[in-house]
């Protein structure tokens, strides 16, 4: 039986190109290199990028349903501002993402359930500052630094702003919040850049969810990252993280939901014009135990002004 149904969800390298934002996330999942990067103060960042996603990407595993496979074509607009915070480095960002899902999924009935939705995701905003190694200096100034090895955190807000329809299963929307506290460390070899960074994700409870409160336990995740730059300002990375948690309890019952995720991808970025850069990004999952097992690919344009 089909049922039709309406559902989702270098020293002298130019600053600009240390400067790279996440344009694309799905929850914990992110594969953001330089996030903790050293550029100078009163930095702005513009970036337009778009994404696309094949396989199953179920948000919440203790859902009744399987093979849940969609193809998923996303927009995302990011802003941000640099700035000095008692003589430190500190950054904004600002992201708003619009997403066109089609797909479908087999839930326990052997119903399969197809559909389409689209409209804006929830939004993130993300706050960060370098404690060690990458003080706020200005433009002049920061040409002649070096940056041998910074210690930064940040705090990532995901605010409930998009799209959701409580007697859905599957929305784009998530109906809660939720913070992700975050320590980073960036090392550099010369031409190389190792990153690891590690962080939590605390989750509010959605309590309209097919009439019932939904809870998700804290989710934890661990990034590293290498890139190197070369001669010309180009740049390559290698990504992978590792998150696990997240289960879910919905009326008080804990459900099977536990998710452990390993996922590995690349990073390629070129300048194409003064202060303006394209990147281009691919993951794929490497393991999974509950659903989130997709490709992704994506593409940014980002222009970079004081």
């Amino acid at each position: 039986m089909v049922k039709k149904i309406f559902w989702l969800r270098n020293k002298k390298c130019p600053f600009f190109l240390f400067f790279l934002l996440k344009i694309f996330t799905i929850h914990s999942q992110d594969l953001e290199p330089r996030v903790y990067a050293n550029v100078p103060k009163n930095l702005n960042v513009i970036a337009a990028g778009y994404g696309f996603i094949d396989g199953n990407v179920l948000t919440e595993p203790s859902l009744p349903i399987k093979d849940f496979k969609i193809q998923s074509h996303n927009l995302v607009g990011s802003y941000i501002r640099t700035f000095a915070m008692a003589d430190k480095l500190a950054r904004i960002q600002i992201v708003i993402p619009y997403a066109f899902m089609d797909g479908a999924a087999t839930i326990n009935d052997g119903s399969v359930l197809e559909g389409s939705r689209q409209g804006f995701a929830d939004m993130k905003i993300r706050f960060g500052i370098n404690f060690l190694g990458s003080p706020a200096l200005a433009r002049k100034d920061f040409i002649s630094f070096e940056q041998k090895t910074i210690l930064g955190v940040s705090l990532v807000t995901s605010i409930p702003t998009g799209k959701y329809y409580s007697d859905k299963r599957i929305n784009i929307g998530n109906n809660r919040w939720a913070f992700k506290p975050e320590i980073g460390v960036s090392h550099r070899f010369a031409h190389f850049y190792a990153e690891m960074y590690g962080g939590i994700w605390f989750y509010t409870d959605n309590k309209n969810f097919m009439g019932k409160k939904l809870e998700q336990k804290q989710t934890y995740s661990l990034q590293m990252h290498g890139n190197y730059y070369f001669k010309n300002n180009m740049w390559f990375g290698l990504n992978t993280n590792w998150f696990f948690g997240g289960e879910t309890i919905t009326d008080n019952i804990a459900d099977d939901s536990a998710i452990d995720n390993w996922r590995v991808g690349a990073t390629f970025s070129t300048p194409i014009a003064k202060g303006q850069s394209l990147r281009f990004q691919y993951h794929i999952g490497a393991y999974t135990n509950n659903g989130l097992n997709y490709y992704a690919l994506t593409a940014s344009y980002q222009y970079s002004f004081f």
